[in-house]
């Protein structure tokens, strides 16, 4: 059958293993009254009315305790991996973005470049942030729900202007796509329109296991494999696996209980068994490709792989970046790519075709 092979950015094991061994820095930071909270003649946000006009000021929890937005807010900063799109969905343009994958012109992929328009955000390195550079954009609201940022982080994007981040709810990168959105709709003054968005978009859902009553409590699970050959697994708290779920999937408890309370765990070749489920989708990391995973004999027996049920999605494709996203403008570009897919796999008969997914240009037009 066709596979299709995909990347497992949201973001990789590496990125976060980056983000926990990195020093941060010590609250030494030189920050002037004038870049804390600001709002100059060349503001590029767009301040809400109507909906927004009576909602400041705004009070959301999180992680770290709660934080006040006292009004709406015109220079935005997202610091999590992949969150523009959710103030994008809400018609409001960061001026800084988080850098994360794929090589996209500011970030941003086809499915949100209507939303984005001619706009060039500034780029926020990928590993580890430069607070002095975030400082001098001048925000007056800085978005970080899927940063997986610490502590030290927070109090020190809080001395800048008022920050959100994770809820203490989820583990880190792994908070909802559902919940991301209707805290940047209350931080942005926009949260009927959050709901609007989260109506329309779980009724797709909705619609896809209505049309396809066999994902319903299915075992599916997200696997990954490094350039070295090294497997691993998402959890259920993961956005990816929180994706399937909205389908119908079930990750397996065991995978869950392994994780211990993390978004992903290692898989050694023993336990490959918990790959072999009634869907397996295989995520790429590095560049290990579709041929070098099946080169591990023991990958080869398993059973899905033989009857056909592994899913592959390509390197840097657009699929796999709709994905790692997950995001209200990504995900209704990934239903309509992976359930196709899923479908075929979930039959079991190895000689049904899978589609190709469409192709892209490699720039904005």
């Amino acid at each position: 059958m066709t596979r299709v092979l995909a990347r497992p950015v949201s973001p990789t094991p590496q990125v976060v293993a980056a983000l926990t061994r990195r020093r941060f820095l010590a609250g030494g930071l030189a920050l002037g009254a004038a870049v804390f909270v600001g709002c100059g003649e060349d503001d590029t946000g767009e301040a809400p009315t109507g909906e927004g006009a009576g909602a400041f000021p705004a009070t959301i929890e999180h992680k770290y305790g709660s934080t006040g937005v006292p009004a709406p807010p015109k220079r935005v900063v997202t610091v999590g991996f992949g969150e523009q799109d959710f103030p994008l969905a809400l018609g409001v343009i960061p001026v800084a973005v988080r850098e994360f994958f794929g090589g996209q012109p500011s970030e941003n992929w086809s499915w949100a470049r209507d939303e984005l328009g001619d706009a060039k955000p500034e780029l926020l390195p990928v590993a580890e942030l430069n607070f002095e550079q975030v400082a001098a954009l001048r925000p007056d609201l800085i978005l970080g729900s899927q940063s997986g940022m610490t502590e030290k982080d927070y109090e020190t994007l809080s001395q800048i202007a008022p920050t959100i981040a994770q809820s203490n709810e989820f583990v880190d990168f792994g908070q909802p796509w559902q919940e991301t959105l209707r805290v940047t709709g209350r931080a942005l003054g926009r949260g009927e329109h959050a709901e609007d968005i989260v109506a329309e978009l779980e009724g797709q859902f909705a619609g896809a296991r209505e049309a396809h009553p066999e994902f319903e409590g299915a075992a599916a699970v997200f696997a990954t494999v490094d350039g070295d050959g090294n497997f691993g697994a998402y959890t259920g708290q993961e956005p990816r696996a929180r994706f399937l779920a909205a389908l119908g999937f079930k990750t397996p408890d065991e995978i869950d209980r392994r994780a211990d309370g993390e978004s992903f765990t290692e898989i050694s070749t023993e336990r490959f068994r918990l790959l072999d489920q009634d869907v397996l989708v295989m995520l790429e990391i590095g560049e290990a490709g579709q041929d070098t995973i099946e080169k591990n004999p023991i990958y080869a027996r398993l059973n899905a792989v033989r009857e056909g049920r592994d899913i592959y999605v390509e390197y840097l494709d657009e699929l796999s970046g709709a994905l790692s996203y997950n995001s209200p403008l990504s995900l209704p570009y990934a239903i309509e790519e992976m359930v196709p897919r899923l479908a075929t796999a979930v039959d079991g008969d190895p000689s049904t075709e899978v589609e190709e997914p469409r192709r892209v240009p490699d720039e904005a037009p």
